[in-house]
C-alpha cells in the first residue's frame, strides 16, 4: 500500500529554522521515498512501510531536541502520483 503523509514541524525553540531544515535534508536521505518541500509543509510519497520507518527514525531524532511538535496527515493513497483521481 502506498501513502501520502503532510508534515508540519515546529521547534518550539528561539532558533527553529536549523531543526526544520535539518529534518527535511534527513528525509530527503531515505532513498526509497520521495519528498516535496513548500513554504508550509513538507509533503511524503512511498509505500506505507518506508514512509513510517523514516518518520520513526527521523521524528524521533528531531525529539533530541527538547519541546517539539510535528503534525501529521496520512492518506492511503499515493498522491505524486498524478491519475487524476483522489
Amino acid at each position: 500500500m502506498n501513502i501520502s503523509v503532510e508534515i508540519s514541524y515546529y521547534p518550539l525553540h528561539e532558533e527553529f529554522i536549523p531543526p526544520i531544515k535539518n529534518f527535511i535534508e534527513r528525509m530527503n536521505e531515505h532513498k526509497n521515498i520521495t519528498c516535496a518541500t513548500n513554504g508550509m509543509s513538507t509533503q511524503v510519497f512511498g509505500s506505507y512501510e518506508a514512509v513510517m520507518s523514516a518518520l520513526t527514525t527521523e521524528i524521533r531524532r528531531s525529539f533530541e531536541l527538547p519541546h517539539s511538535v510535528f503534525v501529521l496527515k496520512i492518506i492511503n493513497k499515493d498522491l505524486n502520483i498524478k491519475d487524476g483521481s483522489l
